[in-house]
């Protein structure tokens, strides 16, 4: 499948370019910012080739892998601008998780800079220390600027995502930011300097985050307010003029201050943590990182890493947990490609381990360790001891950068001969006790024909009765990929006659969806079932649905599950056809009844969970 093939249908997965409120990407995913999470077709986002997983919380991530650039191209190509779903109507959100992606979205695209500009001091650096390129010579420093200057004009590069996050003009905003950079106004304030009879704080702007951000805020509602009340005519320099003559003096004399003292004072926190507890913050903030990578979480550490890059020049914390961490992955990969006699499951470990040893942990974690749990814990442990030692070395990182083989000289120090080597040590700790770990905690899973010659006493049948009146038909005639290809499952069709859903089996409610159209139950031999109640009828945002049971609810076969009001939401436009979907017997044997009309007690479907005949 080509990358535009695949845009293509990441982007209908997603809920159409109308529900992308923004996007961006990291070193493996798509990170979408939507206006309705409820349209995400997760299981279809799974299908597709090139897809490796997808997680949603704040953000809905999709995990690409290594060629997530090219898909993010021709993804961006195919948005429109715009920016509202049918209802023109944004969906709530909790104010965290919106804070939360702002902090993503305006950090996250700062890393490739800061990352090469990083990378190429601390070759600089090595190159010093072996004698190839002396720090003394014209052509060292000035390499050496060219590497600071993302960090020294950071205010500028976040002024930039700002405006793109708030969907202003960034020109003018970096206009606004920029003048805090001035020479000569740096000059005048610190000899002293007078703004309308206040007198305006002495502090060096380079290097700083939260005072561009506070100042961007306020241009962007500025800008907003102007351009309602400026004629058009006049609009193109008047907007500009008025939203600059009021942030910078607001900047300069309020926000500035507050910002700079916010920045010195969150990163003072971080610090205080490792001074209180020491090494075994690092070390447990190593072990709980697959937990963060997987949902996202880690992302809310850029703020600080980034701050602390720009006040001290280093950070001591979430760079050596994350090299404990990426490097435990590899190790796991690594001991699992041994231990595995699936062929399958032992090249996507050894691929997944290279890439982790280079910083990329994705495919590891998603294809291998939080499917694997006793690989979780050989990570786990493994990360445990790499952090340790890393935290009891005190081992500094000078670049933002996901810590690997390819960017270990982000530990190269001027000022600390043995950091880079503490930093190999640990990633040596790291790699060696994950693989260990691991070794000594796989076990083969056994699956199919293997699992019933061992455990013949699981072969279990099931029988499940019709859980709606109406015409039952196969899921080939349902139109919709996802259900007639058997994407999510093997099942059955039913066109109803009657708006009520029962429960076709004995079992438990394990999911209401929020928007009630669909919910999903276990059996009480474990196998589960989901009801999807007509076609795109999230659209309908729960209307005409009762649900008569909730989450953890015990259910008896015949019992009501749902009430539905089936004229209306033909009325609407919607097709009824309900689906029924069985996820987790992908080896099972199943025995279908014809297509017929059916009352709520007819058996309609048999699972023999083993695969024998039934």
């Amino acid at each position: 499948m080509s990358y535009k093939e695949a845009a293509a249908k990441i982007l209908k997965a997603v809920g159409g370019d109308a529900n992308v409120e923004h996007l961006e990407h990291c070193s493996t995913r798509l990170r979408f910012s939507l206006i309705d999470n409820g349209k995400v077709n997760v299981k279809e986002l799974e299908s597709i080739p090139g897809v490796i997983g997808v997680k949603q919380n704040v953000q809905c991530q999709v995990i690409i892998g290594n060629a997530v650039i090219e898909i993010y191209d021709e993804v961006k190509k195919l948005i429109s601008d715009k920016g509202v779903n049918n209802n023109g109507k944004k969906e709530k959100r909790k104010i965290g998780d919106i804070a939360l992606e702002f902090i993503i979205s305006v950090f996250q695209p700062l890393i490739p800079a800061i990352a090469g500009g990083g990378i190429l001091k601390s070759l600089l650096m090595l190159f010093n220390m072996l004698g190839i390129l002396s720090n003394a010579t014209s052509t060292y420093k000035i390499l050496n600027f060219v590497g600071d200057a993302p960090l020294y004009f950071l205010p500028l590069l976040v002024a930039i995502t700002t405006a793109n996050k708030m969907k202003v003009n960034p020109l003018v905003a970096v206009s606004a930011v920029a003048a805090l950079l001035t020479p000569n106004l740096g000059k005048m304030i610190g000899e002293g300097a007078l703004l309308f009879n206040i007198s305006v704080q002495n502090i060096n702007y380079a290097y700083q985050v939260f005072p561009a951000i506070l100042s961007v805020l306020l241009y962007s509602q500025l800008e907003k307010f102007f351009n309602k009340i400026s004629p058009k005519v006049i609009r193109s320099f008047f907007v500009p003029m008025m939203s600059l003559l009021i942030t910078v003096p607001v900047t300069l004399l309020f926000l500035g201050p507050i910002g700079y003292n916010f920045g010195q004072g969150f990163a003072s926190v971080i610090l205080f943590v490792f001074a209180k507890f020491g090494w075994i913050a690092v070390a447990i903030l190593a072990a709980f990182l697959p937990f963060m990578v997987v949902t996202g979480m880690h992302k809310a550490m850029i703020p600080y890493v980034i701050t602390s890059l720009g006040q001290s020049g280093k950070e001591l914390i979430y760079n050596a947990a994350s090299l404990a961490h990426n490097i435990s992955e590899a190790g796991a990969c690594f001991a699992v490609s041994i231990r595995t006699k699936d062929k399958g499951l032992k090249s996507t470990s050894i691929s997944a381990g290279i890439s982790a040893l280079f910083g990329i942990t994705e495919p590891a974690l998603y294809g291998i360790t939080i499917q694997h749990k006793r690989v979780l814990y050989g990570v786990m442990i493994g990360a445990f001891a790499g952090g340790s030692y890393l935290g009891i070395k005190a081992v500094e990182a000078y670049v933002a950068v996901g810590p690997g083989l390819a960017s270990l000289s982000m530990f190269i120090s001027e000022t600390l001969p043995k950091n880079l080597f503490h930093a190999i040590i640990g990633l040596v700790i790291s790699f060696v006790v994950s693989f260990i770990a691991v070794t000594f905690l796989w076990k083969e899973e056994v699956h199919g024909e293997e699992k019933k010659a061992d455990n013949k006493e699981d072969n279990k049948e099931e029988k499940l009765v019709a859980p709606l009146e109406g015409k039952l038909i196969p899921l080939s005639e349902v139109s919709d990929d996802v259900f007639s290809n058997k994407l999510m499952g093997d099942g059955f069709a039913v066109i109803p006659s009657k708006g009520e859903l029962y429960a076709p089996i004995d079992g438990t409610i394990e999911m209401v969806f929020e928007t009630k159209h669909s919910l999903a139950m276990k059996s009480k031999d474990g196998t589960e079932i989901l009801f999807h109640i007509g076609l795109e009828t999230v659209n309908l945002k729960g209307k005409y649905f009762d649900p008569k049971v909730t989450v953890g609810t015990s259910v008896k076969q015949g019992d009501l599950l749902m009430n539905f009001d089936l004229d209306n939401i033909v009325k609407e436009g919607f097709n009824p056809v309900t689906v029924v979907i069985i996820t987790n017997r992908p080896d099972a044997k199943m025995e279908h009844a014809d297509s017929r009309t059916i009352s709520k007690k007819d058996r309609v479907l048999t699972i023999n969970q083993m695969g024998a005949n039934v």
